[in-house]
């Protein structure tokens, strides 16, 4: 037994090494680059400490100390806070710092390009804070180190546009309703925000966490170092060349560079490095089991952002459900360090698992589909339809036939086309392969008729066909019997009108039976409409 292990894992180890030789460049987006520019200009902030430290900052730096407490005398320029609220804005070369409310008395505004902050709690909240912003705590030997790292912070600075965005796609809003904020909500830099329909991403606050893409139920905004498309397509000839060198039971493994020394020296280990942790989305961790990995890890090393580690933990919770609908261990799937990846795997794929062929194609959607039916198909226990987590990005809709007037409010307002007219007769049909669960529709709805249910159908055909959701008889006109709307539309405008001055007369009141032309034709016939004015002369429009 023990030499049929060490077979095996020297296979798995020739198979490891020729899989990543063999996994090819990725390609990149084509978002260009972001720009800083600094001159040097820092602020302290703090007590005594930072008093002391900012002249060792002195001739290459341009200090300024912000006293949060004590006397502010200084050899360098300082100013006190003096109980004033600090707010601070901007990236590094372009920061703000309000000190007290604008347009109030004692308001004062620094601008600097660096800042150093040497209080306990810092200023700054956010989990990953601007570049150009840094936090120390006052220890002698950790000021000797930033010495030098910030005087390094003067000059002209690039990094990557990590990001792509398509508003087209984007389910944050419809008409003033606010639906999808999983992207502002995931982003631990805090670089996104609202614009009503849209959203903007601050490509000088973005660092490149990448949870925006991954959380995002359309792939309006996408993660492009490197595109998700092309990361998906490495680890699939990864994991083809792997199987086809003879190795078995592959743990493929995400991870940054940073923590490549803590990866466990195993043969059947594949590392695959990463950005950040948080921008593997769920097309490609099942896509990594759709390929033949026997499990997936996200390699964490050190603390992740706590907005980061809720997005992948949050994705975790409806793709474990997910695999376990079809006879898979929901934790072939996990985050894992050094101390919870000891020993030999516990949970992974079937001997007999197919792995897939396919090459990722098509927007984020369909290479999430892709997957998930091919793990349908290869599942050895697979259930036709599985209920799901709030936050799940698919599922489906229902309409209350008794509320529904089919004024197809929901039906213009749904991002993601899932609901769509009926054709020839008044309803509304439902495509549930493009429901995004974003809650729109259920917002939008004026009678609160709609709602929504996260869950997975896996009958491919039935996921992508329109289904009924609502049906009315079509009501006629009663001047030509054409129909033009539903009985229960044309009675709710009759009420709501009841009253309304222009329908007082009961030929008025009728004329709202009618389709649009015959109305017009019958306000030209009545001598009483508004049409005309006193003894039935017709009015000149103006």
């Amino acid at each position: 037994m023990q030499a049929e292990d060490q077979l095996r894992a020297r296979r798995n180890a020739e198979a490891r090494d020729r899989a990543l030789s063999k996994a090819g460049d990725m390609q990149t987006g084509s978002g260009g680059s972001v720009t800083y520019r600094s001159e040097g200009r820092i602020l302290v902030i703090g007590g005594e400490e930072a008093l002391l430290f900012a002249p060792r900052l002195l001739p290459e730096l341009k200090p300024e100390v912000l006293v949060t407490d004590g006397s502010d005398e200084s050899s360098v320029p300082s100013v006190a806070l003096a109980g004033r609220r600090c707010a601070i804005q901007g990236h590094l070369g372009a920061f703000e710092i309000d000190l007290g409310e604008p347009g109030r008395p004692g308001h004062q505004r620094l601008v600097c390009d660096l800042i150093l902050d040497l209080t306990t709690e810092g200023m700054v909240p956010t989990d990953l804070p601007p570049p150009g912003y840094f936090r120390s705590d006052t220890e002698p030997l950790t000021l000797d180190g930033m010495v030098d790292e910030l005087k390094e912070m003067v000059g002209t600075f690039e990094k990557p546009r990590y990001f792509q965005y398509d508003p087209d796609r984007c389910a944050h809003d419809r008409n003033g309703v606010t639906g999808c904020t999983r992207c502002l909500d995931a982003c631990p830099a805090e670089a996104i925000t609202s614009l009503g329909e849209r959203i903007e991403v601050n490509p000088w606050l973005c660092q490149g966490g990448g949870a925006c893409a991954s959380v995002c139920p359309s792939g309006a905004i996408e993660y492009s170092m490197p595109l998700a498309e092309s990361l998906q397509e490495r680890v699939r000839r990864m994991l083809k060349t792997y199987r086809d060198a003879g190795g078995t039971g592959a743990v493929l493994c995400f991870h940054t560079e940073d923590a490549a020394d803590s990866i466990p020296a195993r043969p059947e280990l594949l590392p695959v490095v990463v950005e950040e942790l948080a921008s593997v989305g769920p097309e490609l961790l099942l896509g990594a089991l759709a390929y033949g990995a026997a499990q997936v890890w996200l390699w964490q090393e050190g603390d992740l952002p706590a907005r980061s580690r809720c997005a992948i933990e949050a994705q975790l919770a409806w793709i474990g459900p997910l695999l376990e609908s079809q006879g898979y261990a929901a934790d072939v799937l996990r985050l894992t360090d050094a101390d919870r990846a000891s020993g030999s795997p516990e949970a992974a794929m079937s001997e007999d698992f197919e792995a897939a062929s396919f090459a990722p194609a098509g927007d984020k959607r369909q290479r999430l589909f892709a997957p998930i039916d091919h793990l349908h198909a290869q599942g050895t226990k697979p259930l036709p339809m599985v209920e799901l987590d709030a936050g799940a990005p698919f599922g489906t809709a229902g309409i209350s036939d008794s509320r529904c007037t089919l004024c197809m409010a929901c039906v213009g307002a749904c991002p993601g086309h899932a609901l769509q007219p009926a054709g020839e007769e008044p309803g509304i049909d439902f495509v549930e392969a493009n429901c995004l669960q974003c809650g729109i529709c259920t917002r939008t709805c004026p009678e609160d008729a709609i709602w929504i249910s996260p869950r997975l159908l896996f009958d491919v055909e039935a996921r992508r066909r329109p289904r009924a959701l609502h049906r009315e008889p079509a009501f006629e006109c009663v001047r030509c019997g054409k129909p033009f709307g539903t009985r229960r539309m044309v009675d709710t405008v009759l009420e709501r009108l009841k009253g309304n001055p222009m329908f007082t007369t009961a030929r008025a009141r009728n004329r709202l039976r009618m389709c649009e032309e015959c109305r017009v034709v019958d306000m030209a016939e009545d001598q009483e409409s508004e049409l005309f004015g006193p003894k039935g002369e017709r009015r000149h429009a103006r």
